[in-house]
């Protein structure tokens, strides 16, 4: 397995940081090939601008028709299609991050800004009356699994159905579904350590038992069952999901979920 390690903490000694370190580890041990994109390391830009696109950059920029233009061409600049190679390289790519304010890191966001770029991740496909583009279970990433690795300061319970920041699985879907399901990346069920902030020592080595036994278990876990745009469960080209397919009594996000 062939896996990528995409890292935004600003501290290298965080429990970020140690997850991150702990899984480069694992995975070598085990036989697997592993690269690490350590964001804040690499001082990595994180906003897209004209400068990504070189001369396919507009006078009055569009940014996904000049990075699509920009990819075609291979003028994208070094870092961003460095990137690019590394997704295309891996089987499997892991993101560890802490949730801040309800999502990811902007550096990271910006990584995602910069380097999913127009016909790279989206933008790709046939669009016509029975079909609406490569995505949400097709395109450029398809056949790859991501799993998302996450620390949250607070407690499990402030994160489940009832909680005041509801549930982690809705927090996640704008990433899971929108960001990484969409270019056709199968995502797997995220490992969330709830109160980070609140760890001791003592806490580390259960902790670290569990990250292990998740990450050998990667190849064997089954990835959230999103529900795939262009294979009869929606409308095109509304996009609205047909009648009676949903679980009785769902609603929201859950409705994109195979039951």
């Amino acid at each position: 397995m062939k896996t990528l390690i995409v890292h935004a903490h600003p501290e290298p000694k965080s429990l970020n940081g140690s997850l991150k370190d702990l899984a480069v580890s694992t995975l070598r041990s085990a036989g697997h090939e592993v690269r690490v994109s350590d964001l804040y390391a690499m001082n990595w830009k994180a906003v897209a601008d004209a400068a990504d696109y070189g001369p396919h950059a507009s006078d009055r920029l569009k940014v996904a028709r000049d990075s699509g233009r920009a990819f075609d061409a291979g003028t994208l600049t070094p870092d961003v299609r460095a990137e690019q190679e590394k997704l295309l390289w891996a089987d499997t790519i892991i993101f560890q991050f802490p949730l801040w304010w309800y999502t990811m890191p902007a550096i990271l966001k910006g990584w995602v800004d910069r380097v999913f770029t127009y016909h790279f991740a989206y933008g790709v496909g046939e669009h016509s009356d029975t079909k609406y583009g490569e995505r949400f279970g097709e395109g450029t990433l398809a056949g790859r699994k991501a799993l998302l690795s996450v620390t949250v300061g607070g407690l499990e319970s402030h994160y489940a159905a009832r909680g005041i920041n509801g549930p982690i699985d809705d927090l996640l879907f704008p990433i899971q579904h929108g960001i990484l399901y969409y270019p056709g990346i199968e995502v797997l069920p995220p490992f969330v350590v709830y109160g980070a902030d609140r760890m001791s020592d003592a806490d580390h080595p259960d902790l670290a038992k569990a990250w292990e036994r998740r990450l050998l278990t990667l190849e064997s876990t089954e990835p959230i069952p999103f529900r795939r745009q262009n294979f009869g469960d929606y409308e095109i080209p509304s996009l609205h999901l047909k009648e009676g397919r949903e679980s009785a009594g769902r609603t929201g996000f859950g409705l994109h979920v195979r039951a």
